[in-house]
């Protein structure tokens, strides 16, 4: 079994700022986002928690280049940081980390401030690191109140507006899980949505004491048809998604043929005179490179 090739070396590195060089240049107006002024929020309340990424030294200028971090390393500089905490990598683009580097989800994050919470840290101390306001800290603590273990499983790698959770905790389990199947497979896990499959839900199916929300443009048989609909596309969604694996096989043992087929000059000549157009559509498929293309 072959070895796993560190990407980094194991230990951060204490590197001078005035070592590092940026990659990309930075617009002006960055200074006024919230990204920045949360990377800004947190360094200044509890330090810098994620190392920045730079490669080894150059032999010709004797400096780092740097490969992930620049906002964190502007901020550091306006702090006043003379040397940064960095992560040398074993290779010299950034292509590489960025592309697998995991973004922290909804759920991820609303863990680790649950975490912090129980941990003792001040909720304000908290929301100021943030940079968010105290209700916004509240309702990401509270997130999966009233949610199943099932539609935290299912939403566990999404990004998705903590308005999503109480629209979907006045459903009952089943249909919680329902619609949050239903928006995954839309690839639309939003407030909206969520609301207009509440809204197609029967009363039956809704937590005790809860009402759906007033939809005066659609009638009772409009509803209905709402409903049917979202039936049908969640049943659809789960049969694709039992053959997923065994048709993009198919789909790539097919390309896989076609790439062949036509290395062959006589099948070429006799397509090109005889089926122009069917030529044309193999043509389409060997150009493809992956099947999201």
């Amino acid at each position: 079994m072959s070895t796993v090739t560190l990407g980094f070396l194991p230990k951060p590195l204490m590197i001078s700022v005035d070592d590092i060089l940026p990659s990309v240049k930075l617009d002006g107006g960055v200074s006024g986002t919230h990204k920045y002024k949360q990377i800004r929020d947190s360094i200044a309340e509890i330090g810098l928690i994620e190392p920045l990424v730079v490669t080894a030294v150059d032999r010709k200028t004797g400096k780092h280049f740097m490969l992930d971090g620049h906002l964190r390393l502007q901020v550091m500089k306006e702090q006043g940081y003379t040397e940064i905490p960095c992560l040398m990598s074993t290779d010299d683009e950034s292509f590489t980390y960025n592309n697998r580097i995991n973004r922290l989800s909804t759920i991820q994050e609303h863990l680790m401030i649950r975490r912090a919470i129980d941990r003792g840290i001040p909720a304000a101390k908290l929301a100021k690191g943030l940079s968010i306001n105290l209700i916004l800290l509240n309702k990401k603590s509270n997130l999966l109140e009233g949610i199943c273990a099932e539609v935290v499983e299912i939403l566990k790698d999404r990004n998705f507006s903590t308005a999503v959770a109480p629209v979907l905790r006045r459903m009952k389990p089943t249909r919680q899980v329902e619609c949050a199947e239903l928006m995954v497979a839309a690839n639309s896990v939003t407030e909206s949505y969520a609301k207009a499959l509440l809204a197609a839900t029967s009363p039956e199916m809704l937590v005790a004491g809860q009402k759906k929300p007033r939809t005066p443009a659609l009638t009772q048989e409009q509803v209905a048809r709402m409903e049917n609909e979202m039936a049908n596309l969640l049943g659809q969604y789960k049969l694709a998604e039992q053959t997923h694996g065994e048709d993009m096989l198919n789909l790539m043992l097919a390309r896989g043929y076609l790439v062949k087929l036509m290395d062959n000059s006589r099948v070429m000549k006799y397509l090109q005179a005889n089926f122009p157009e069917i030529l044309e559509e193999f043509g389409k498929i060997v150009e493809q490179t992956s099947i999201e293309a």
